[in-house]
């Protein structure tokens, strides 16, 4: 004889879960922050290199950066020749920001003076997450050198990795017949750390190295503050959270 339970209706399977679904888009981390950085100082607005800066940046390199018989590079760039100078800087631009991790850097920041494109400002650092130091280098167009903007761009990105990254010293260095990025150095605090010698088209050329440490930004920082925003999102990839 059959029981209720046998003549009960079967009943449904339960529910599945439905598949995860993706996260929505915003929740995603921007997969390239630094687009999003800017320095601002009192004439100047920095921020890391895109292609559309960088063309207007390989006018500037044509236009010239340095009188021909001086080389103040230890990469001597603007002897190429003119056909492939502007390819190789982008090149070389681009090969900086593919290797951007937290583990080694550069950020090459396009300066614009009203707007205009006027060189670039670098900011370079290996484990910073350990040793808390960064490096600079730089060039600006010859029309717009002898107007201490160069002394300008410098102070943006010291304070940036002073006053914002928790930056513990700086390092630079110059050709001794360099004397004008030698007085950058010292006008904003770098102390002289040693020399080595270095071949410059066919011949030896001594190289200044340059320190700067907290104390000596905290003295010699401008008379004005580098107003930063969309360092944020960027501290990770930089290794500075």
């Amino acid at each position: 004889m059959a029981t209720y339970r046998d003549m009960a209706p079967p009943q449904p399977p339960p529910p599945q879960s439905p598949p995860p679904q993706p996260p929505p888009p915003e929740a995603h981390p921007d997969p390239w922050p630094l687009a999003g950085l800017v320095l601002r100082t009192p004439r100047l607005e920095l921020r890391p290199d895109d292609d559309a800066g960088l063309r207007e940046l390989v006018e500037v390199a044509y236009a010239g950066v340095h009188p021909p018989e001086e080389m103040p590079f230890t990469h001597p760039w603007t002897d190429a020749d003119p056909r492939y100078l502007g390819r190789g800087s982008l090149q070389y631009f681009w090969r900086c920001r593919a290797d951007v991790g937290p583990e080694r850097w550069a950020v090459n920041f396009i300066v614009r003076l009203d707007g205009r494109v006027i060189g670039t400002q670098g900011l370079m650092a290996a484990g910073f997450a350990q040793t808390r130091e960064v490096s600079s280098g730089s060039w600006l167009g010859l029309a717009f050198q002898a107007r201490g903007l160069g002394t300008e761009m410098r102070a943006a990105v010291l304070g940036l990795a002073f006053d914002h990254m928790a930056a513990r010293a700086a390092r630079s260095e110059a050709f001794v017949d360099n004397p004008a990025s030698l007085a950058v150095s010292r006008r904003l605090g770098y102390r002289d750390d040693g020399s080595r010698v270095e071949p410059r088209r066919g011949t030896a050329a001594t190289l200044q190295r340059v320190l700067l440490d907290r104390a000596g930004w905290d003295a010699h920082r401008p008379g004005w503050t580098v107003e930063v925003s969309g360092l944020g999102p960027c501290l990770g990839l930089l290794g500075a959270e």
